[in-house]
């Protein structure tokens, strides 16, 4: 059987086909594309714009004629903080149903979360410790514990919202970076999380942590087989980011040229959460929301 899911993010909407093997009981991508939307650029006054909603109809509109190409019938369009943060979702909602003929169903943050554990535990052998999934408009945290959730929660922080909060040029500045890292440790301090030790090992979600990877493999040369980065990387990363500015965009256009102006604001928050909880080691799964909204909200129903 093949299913498709599609996630509407604040910064990209992707869309990926899954194969589901009743006999082994696994999935496998057979197809996956995005388009990076940046749906969180068009929010003013707390309201998506006409623009924007045209930019998430228009990406909605070419996956619908690929599915039916596909003859791909079992499709479940979900939208996380691209939707849930505006205050028009209803109408948003319904211009997409009128145009492209899906129903999205719009998840919260701590549900979001729970899906990035699930699918990241499909591929991650990791018992104890934290998930982070930094996406364009929030961030999802889980401490878990023997393999169980021991709590799950979203902040209203991510690479795109935090980049147009804060950020005037192309890069920030180190006064625009020190705002981002304060709105960061603000929101994570008033989740009130009790961490009787250091959750050394961290669970790397989304395309954020990836393109964090990538950039680490670029700077240091070094290249886990198992996907995991020293969290020490990370900071020679950001110091290497920290230098000539030109040199700075040229490095970003060759490993991630599509975040450009939110790969610094997202490991500004990665940067943020390492120093707070105290992670020393991050797995970057290749699996996240997407493989965890198919797991539990369509095969296991």
């Amino acid at each position: 059987m093949k299913y498709a899911i599609i996630d509407i993010g604040s910064n990209s909407i992707r869309l990926t086909v899954y194969r589901h093997d009743e006999e082994d009981g696994q999935v496998y991508i057979q197809f996956k594309d995005k388009v990076m939307a940046g749906l969180a650029g068009y929010v003013e006054d707390g309201d998506l714009s006409e623009k924007g909603i045209r930019k998430a109809c228009d990406a909605l509109k070419i996956y619908r004629k690929v599915l039916g190409n596909l003859a791909i019938e079992n499709i479940y369009p979900f939208a996380t903080a691209s939707l849930r943060n505006i205050g028009n979702a209803r109408e948003v909602l319904a211009r997409i149903k009128s145009e492209t003929g899906f129903e999205v169903d719009i998840i919260s943050g701590e549900e979001e979360a729970r899906l990035d554990f699930i699918g990241a535990t499909k591929v991650v052998n990791i018992d104890r410790g934290m998930l982070v999934d930094i996406g364009g408009g929030s961030t999802e945290i889980v401490l878990f514990k023997d393999g169980n959730i021991e709590c799950a929660h979203s902040i209203p922080v991510g690479s795109l919202n935090m980049y147009k909060k804060h950020v005037k040029r192309l890069l920030p500045s180190k006064e625009e970076k020190r705002a981002i890292t304060k709105d960061v440790k603000k929101e994570i301090e008033k989740l009130n999380i009790e961490c009787s030790e250091k959750q050394q090992k961290m669970c790397g979600v989304g395309g954020t942590l990836r393109a964090a990877r990538k950039l680490g493999i670029e700077i240091t040369g070094r290249e886990n087989a198992d996907r995991e980065v020293d969290a020490s990387d990370v900071k020679k990363v950001m110091k290497v980011l920290e230098g000539e500015e030109k040199e700075t965009i040229d490095r970003i256009l060759r490993v991630v040229p599509e975040r450009i102006h939110t790969i610094l604001p997202g490991m500004i928050i990665l940067s943020a959460i390492i120093k707070h909880f105290e992670a020393e080691q991050i797995y970057v799964s290749s699996y996240g929301a997407r493989e965890g909204y198919l797991y539990k909200n369509v095969l296991e129903r």
